[in-house]
């Protein structure tokens, strides 16, 4: 299937490894010319070799740490200055926040809220214009669960951009622009290591997921591709969980 994506172009922030990576790497083979951003430039270096090696476009590099204060507006104007425009934002920045003790610090739910939902709010605002102006734009969130076993601020944080994002959906959907968010399940990536021993992982795979294993970056980033493209334009406020069958909500 041709995704109509050759010469799109698109920022994808957290993309130094993980899912960010996966998905850089995905929507460049679809010949997507990329900025690509994350506060260790060494390792957007690596994913920029490597889309180069497969016959991709050499990405714009952008170092870019999101907790600071003028951190979208720096990311933004950089992909701007690089690409010319930007026709897609995947928001990828951020992570997993775990509180479990029962009072935390407000400097942790600062961090937590900023990183997960103002950044990638902002980040957002200052590009919408410009896909206005082109009256096209794809804007996809990767976010989390809906099922959290106890409080994590990253959550909360990613339940308010389910909010935003449905909100702004019906707002700049007259301008050929959507919106959408992909909260994934089990992905493999430097986190899960990180978190979860083998032997965690191999129980989960046999008792929670359906389909049997976690999920490679490439799962989320197949839908990130496919979101991004013209024959996705029907698709916008949704919130598509990619997780091998792990939630057990309804919708």
């Amino acid at each position: 299937m041709d995704l109509q994506l050759k010469d799109k172009t698109a920022l994808v922030t957290g993309a130094s490894v993980g899912i960010g990576r996966g998905i850089a790497k995905v929507l460049a083979a679809e010949g997507v010319r990329l900025a690509i951003s994350a506060r260790r430039t060494e390792k957007l270096q690596e994913v920029a070799d490597e889309i180069v090696a497969a016959g991709g476009h050499r990405p714009v590099i952008i170092e870019s740490d999101l907790y600071a204060e003028d951190a979208a507006a720096k990311l933004t104007s950089a992909a701007i200055q690089g690409l010319g425009h930007v026709d897609i934002l995947v928001n990828n920045a951020g992570g997993s926040r775990s509180f479990k003790d029962l009072h935390v610090s407000e400097e942790a739910w600062q961090e937590a809220i900023t990183l997960n939902f103002h950044r990638p709010r902002q980040v957002a605002d200052a590009l919408i214009d410009q896909m206005i102006a082109r009256k096209w734009g794809r804007i996809i969130n990767i976010t989390g669960k809906s099922e959290p076993e106890h409080v994590n601020g990253a959550f909360c944080a990613k339940a308010g951009i389910h909010s935003w994002a449905k909100g702004l959906s019906r707002m700049v959907g007259p301008h050929g622009i959507t919106v959408n968010c992909l909260p994934p399940g089990r992905i493999h990536s430097e986190q899960i290591f990180r978190n979860y021993s083998p032997e965690y992982r191999q129980w989960q795979c046999d008792n929670e997921i359906p389909v049997g294993r976690y999920g490679e970056p490439e799962d989320m980033a197949n839908m990130v591709a496919f979101l991004s493209s013209p024959l996705a334009g029907y698709i916008t406020g949704a919130v598509i969980p990619v997780d091998g069958g792990l939630r057990r909500y309804q919708f």
